[in-house]
Parts: structure tokens; C-alpha cells; sequence
């Protein structure tokens, strides 16, 4: 002990007190058993690993036909700083595929029309281009999947000629065509050829284009078994993240991370117009609650590439309550969708079959979604799965308006009141749940909330309370549960921190300790004496990054 006093300073020393027993602490850690508990009884166990980086992540959906006048990869990929900017972390990009001439509709053809699975629509450039705009995704931390048609082909697809033993037929023998999608053929999923072929189409794009997964067209028209067999065979070449256009609660359960929530909305449309009021949302995740697996993603939006084009906007559905939906849609328990545009908050239905630029217009809406998706970054309860808060319903004295609900999450705490109707409402908080000091997300008023509180909301009026305490702390840390953890405080806060420190943390955990008062020498004294313990470490910018993963 005399040796190291002589070596290190009296701040290496107090440092040390501090991290030696953080070590302890890693060491028990590892010992947790860091699974999510046992089962909810007569619920559905998802065996589906998600991607760790899916934790708190959202949706952007790409239309690149009606992106930009070009509609090419390389005009959408000088879009991906903006994007990047406003929080977006996934983008799922429609079908990139050529598109079948046989029986087109329209002048350029249904993307959902494949012609050939391991080739780019020439309308929209090359693969190497494709590669370019997934690379820069990349490099600015996002992460691509694709739109993926596995029921149906192009008329002209050659596995027509080659394989005509893969498609549907019926009792004349000719080829069928799925409802009445009269521009592609039925393919027969009884054939085990067929499936070794799209998985072998599906194996392409994750090693060929490092794609980071896919949007699965129609996936409840596809058996639910060849799903499962893909997911395990795609997971072998790198850990993907898999979206399910479908509902169907065994999706989950070794197939995908996500399905849609077109239930919810639809309720949201008919709350919009009226003929449901806030009660239904109630009524919806109740049965939810029963169906899912607890660590199922759902995906809710207020539009899509269908929704637009064949059942309006959502300014033509929902009025004045769009941005309203939108908030509901990003803070209830599922990950968030904006589709192309939603941005730009434009009241138009694009065509499907020809080109119909997107009108940007300044981005309007622009500021709306980047606080949207940085609260859900930020804010742990509102995480996706079971990564985030369940959500608990705080009754009002106008329940059919006034929708108003907590999530709570290792210490993160969020009360959102929304009023679904077109009228002033002033409403009571009943209970106790969201009493305390909290902070007003969009406005940044501070405000005690007691209880009887008394709110007054405009017409499809919102408002999001953030516990004070909540933000206090995450501005100081990020407790990733399960994934990562990463603290940058000064160390004269490290005491007062430490027990926080202590209840929250779980698997892997990044420590970033900055001062003004370090020195180079100081930072590599403390280096050499915690080598031992850590798996990782390295100097960064400001002071000492020291990295311990627990596995």
C-alpha cells in the first residue's frame, strides 16, 4: 500500500475508492440471473433474440420511387444526415427488386411485383448504389431492412418457366393470382424447393448488401414455419431484426421481432371520427396483453405506403388529431412507424403505380418527430417490448376524452394526457400515480403535480410530463437494461450517484468518468491499477473510458 501511495496521487486514490466498489458490484452482477422472470400465466413465451441496438428504436419508412424527382438510391442517400438528425434509427425500405411487365398495372408497376429476387429495379440504380446508401446508414448509426415478397411473384419472374411446380393453381391447372392482385401469381409454400430458393434470396441481400433484416409482405399468407426455419438461418449470418406484416401473436414466438398493430389503428381512425371514444384503447390492450409474448415489438402508426395511397392521409382520417395520433402512436407500449413525408405533414395521396413526387415543403412537421423520437431515446420507459415500461392508465373525470396514461421503468417515469376529442376538455387526475415534480416534455415548464390535479386541454390537446427526478438522472445517466450502460458525470458526483448505480444496472456497463481536474498522468495511473478488473478500456477525449461487459 505504501508503494501505490507513493505512485498515485490523492485523486487516483479517491478515484479508486470509488471504483473498487463498482467492481464488487460487476461481480455480483454477473452472478444475476438476467432473464426476464417467469411467464405470465396462460400467456405466449417469444423465444426471439431481439437486435440489441432494437432496444429503443424507431421506424422510418423509405419510398424511393416518390422520394425525390430522380427516385434513385443516390438521391435518397443525401437525405440520411437529415434523417439521422431527426432520430430516425431504422429505415425499411419498399421492395428494391425489379418489377414484372407481364400484366403491369399501371405505367411503372407495383413495387410488390417481383420479377427477380437478387436483382435492384434499374429505375432506381444499381446495387453498388444500394450498398452506398446502406454503408453511409451505417456509418451514421442506422440500420437497414428491406421489404420482402415472398407470397407472390411477377407474371414474369423466370421461376414461372424454370419451376412451375412452385406457384398455385387451380383445378384447370392454370396459375392463380392472390385476391385480386391480378399483376402477380400465387406462389405454393407445400413445395420444400420453393422454400430453399427464397431462403437462399433472402441469405443474398444480408451477405451481399450487409442489409440488417427485413419487412415480411403478407407474412400470415406465408406458413408460419418457414419463417422460424429462416429467422434461425439468417441469425447465423449476423443478428437481424425481422417485421411481420401481419398480427398474428405466433410471429413472435421464434420468427419476428415485430408485427403491425392494425387494430389499433383503426380504433385510432374511428376515435378520430368519432364513433369510439377513449375507451377503446383501454379495451384494445387489455386483449393484447393477453395474446403476445411480454417481449413482442408491435409497430403502431398513423400512416404507411397502403394507408396513404388507398385510404387516405392521415390529416383525411384523423383531422386535426394526426399530430395527436402520432404522439399516442410513439408513446404507447410498441415502436413507432413515419412513413416517407410525414415530415413534411403533406395532405396528399401519392400514386402507387406512377411517379407522384413527395412534397416536402421546409419540413414542418420536422422538429415534432426529432422530440418525439428523442424522448424515446432518452427515456427508458417507453422502450420497446419488455426493454420498456408497461403502461397504466390514469383515470380522469372525463374518461371518454381524456386518454391519459403512465409508463414507468427503472426509475423513469412519463405521464402522457391527450385529449381525443375536437373540444376545450378540463379534466381531474384521479389516484396518486402521477403526483410529484415533472417537467413538460415540448415546453420544458417545470410543474408539481398534486393530487385532484386539474388540466385544462385544447381541442386534441397533449401534454408529456417527464419526472423531474427521472430527467435528473438522465441527464447524468442512460441505464440500458440488458444492453449497455453509459455514464459521463463529473467524479465529484460519482458518491451521489452510486446507489442508483447500484439498483439499475444489469449486464453490460460503459463507464466515461470526465473532469476538468484530470491530467493525461492522472488518467493512465488510474488505467494501469484497473486493468485488472475490466475487460476493455481506452483513453477518450476528456478523460478515461473504462468498458466492463458482464455476460
Amino acid at each position: 500500500m505504501k508503494k501505490l501511495m507513493q505512485i498515485f496521487s490523492i485523486q487516483t486514490l479517491y478515484t479508486l475508492l470509488l471504483i473498487i466498489p463498482l467492481i464488487a458490484i460487476f461481480f455480483l452482477i454477473s452472478c444475476r440471473n438476467t432473464g426476464s422472470g417467469k411467464p405470465r400465466k396462460g400467456i405466449p413465451v417469444g423465444y426471439v433474440k431481439h437486435p440489441e441496438w432494437s432496444k429503443n428504436a424507431n421506424i422510418y419508412e423509405v419510398n424511393i420511387r416518390q422520394y425525390t424527382p430522380e427516385g434513385t438510391f443516390t438521391a435518397f442517400e443525401k437525405h440520411l444526415p437529415r434523417l439521422k438528425e431527426m432520430g430516425v434509427d431504422i429505415l425499411w425500405f419498399m421492395p428494391v427488386h425489379p418489377i414484372g411487365e407481364k400484366n403491369r398495372k399501371g405505367t411503372l408497376g407495383s413495387y410488390y411485383s417481383v420479377k427477380d429476387y437478387k436483382a435492384v429495379n434499374p429505375e432506381f440504380g444499381t446495387l453498388d448504389d444500394f450498398k452506398s446508401v446502406v454503408e453511409e446508414a451505417h456509418a451514421l448509426g442506422m440500420y437497414v431492412i428491406i421489404d420482402w415478397v415472398a407470397n407472390h411473384t411477377a407474371w414474369d419472374n423466370p421461376w414461372i418457366y424454370e419451376h412451375p411446380g412452385w406457384y398455385t393453381k387451380d383445378s384447370a391447372g392454370n396459375f392463380v393470382s392472390p385476391f385480386d392482385w391480378s399483376d402477380v401469381v400465387d406462389l405454393n409454400f407445400d413445395n420444400k424447393e420453393l422454400w430453399k430458393a427464397m431462403q437462399d434470396a433472402l441469405d443474398y441481400w444480408v451477405t451481399e448488401a450487409d442489409i440488417d433484416g427485413y419487412r415480411c409482405d403478407v407474412a400470415g399468407m406465408v406458413p408460419v414455419e418457414f419463417w422460424n426455419e429462416t429467422r434461425m438461418r439468417l441469425d447465423k449470418i449476423k443478428p437481424v431484426f425481422m417485421l411481420a406484416e401481419a398480427e398474428e401473436p405466433e410471429h413472435h414466438l421464434y420468427a419476428f421481432d415485430m408485427s403491425y398493430g392494425w387494430e389499433f389503428h383503426h380504433i385510432m381512425n374511428q376515435i378520430a371520427n368519432g364513433k369510439m371514444n377513449a375507451n377503446a384503447i383501454d379495451s384494445y390492450f387489455k386483449k393484447q396483453d393477453t395474446l403476445y409474448p411480454a417481449n413482442a415489438y408491435r409497430m403502431y402508426f398513423t400512416s404507411n405506403h397502403d394507408e396513404n395511397s388507398w385510404n387516405g392521409t392521415e390529416f383525411e382520417r384523423m383531422g386535426d388529431g394526426a399530430r395527436t395520433f402520432a404522439l399516442l402512436s410513439a408513446t404507447i407500449p410498441g415502436m413507432p412507424l413515419i412513413y416517407s413525408g410525414q415530415e413534411a405533414a403533406f395532405n396528399k395521396r401519392l400514386e402507387f403505380f406512377e411517379k407522384d413526387q413527395i412534397e416536402w415543403d421546409d419540413y414542418p412537421y420536422q422538429d415534432f418527430y426529432s422530440s418525439l423520437l428523442k424522448l424515446k431515446h432518452q427515456n427508458q420507459a417507453l422502450w420497446n417490448g419488455d426493454s420498456g415500461g408497461t403502461s397504466q392508465r390514469i383515470k380522469t373525470s372525463d374518461n371518454k376524452s381524456v386518454y391519459a396514461f403512465i409508463r414507468e421503468k427503472e426509475g423513469n417515469k412519463i405521464l402522457i394526457l391527450l385529449n381525443l376529442s375536437g373540444k376545450n376538455v378540463e379534466t381531474t387526475l384521479k389516484g396518486t400515480k402521477f403526483i410529484g415534480n415533472s417537467k413538460e416534455w415540448f415546453t420544458g415548464e417545470h410543474k408539481t403535480l398534486n393530487k385532484n390535479e386539474s388540466i385544462l386541454l385544447e381541442p386534441w390537446g397533449y401534454l408529456v410530463f417527464v419526472s423531474v427526478e427521472t430527467q435528473n438522472i438522465a441527464s447524468l445517466l442512460v441505464i440500458l437494461s440488458k444492453v449497455r450502460v453509459d455514464i459521463n458525470f463529473p467524479l465529484r458526483d460519482f458518491k451521489h450517484q452510486l446507489v442508483r448505480i447500484i439498483q439499475k444496472f444489469n449486464v453490460i456497463i460503459r463507464i466515461g468518468v470526465f473532469d476538468s481536474f484530470f491530467q493525461p498522468s492522472f488518467i493512465v495511473e488510474v488505467i494501469s491499477f484497473v486493468k485488472q478488473f475490466f475487460l476493455s478500456f481506452h483513453i477518450n477525449a476528456g478523460g478515461v473510458y473504462i468498458k466492463c461487459d458482464i455476460i
